[in-house]
């Protein structure tokens, strides 16, 4: 009894070592391929739009790396820290209301981004949109 126990402990143990090593291993890949800012001072604009109107649209300069950093600066968004990033609730002051099925996307060179405020780097000239999205299924 005592040699199958010592068995099953060896197993559990390389399982635990192997896990450990293959998270070690995805962290490291993605931050090998992970969208990588741009040192320096840049300037991008930005337009919010609600309703197909701009709200709020303007220049900013900012040394950040990453969206969301130089947002935070200008005190532009707001939201919850959830597993992926930063969930944008509140952009320009306006605050999205999920009882009417309304969330914020965002836009990257007329693009809609495939990364969060967190992930996306800010290059100099980048035009940067948010785009109130009313009904969860309106993704584009």
């Amino acid at each position: 009894m005592g040699k199958t126990r010592n068995h099953n402990t060896k197993i559990i143990i390389i399982s635990i070592v192997a896990l450990v090593v293959l998270a070690t291993a995805f962290f490291a890949v993605y931050q090998l391929l992970r969208p990588k800012g741009v040192e320096g001072t840049k300037t991008f604009h930005l337009n919010v739009i609600v309703n197909n109107e701009t709200i709020k649209s303007g220049y900013f300069r900012t040394d950040a790396e990453y969206l969301r950093q130089a947002l935070e600066e200008e005190d532009l968004i707001k939201g919850n820290e959830g597993t992926y990033g930063l969930w944008i609730t509140t952009v320009a002051g306006r605050t999205a209301d999920s009882d009417k099925e309304e969330w914020w996307s965002l836009y990257k060179n007329g693009e809609m981004s495939m990364t969060g405020v967190d992930d996306t780097p800010i290059e100099d000239g980048d035009r940067i949109e948010f785009r109130l999205m009313v009904g969860y299924n309106d993704a584009e």
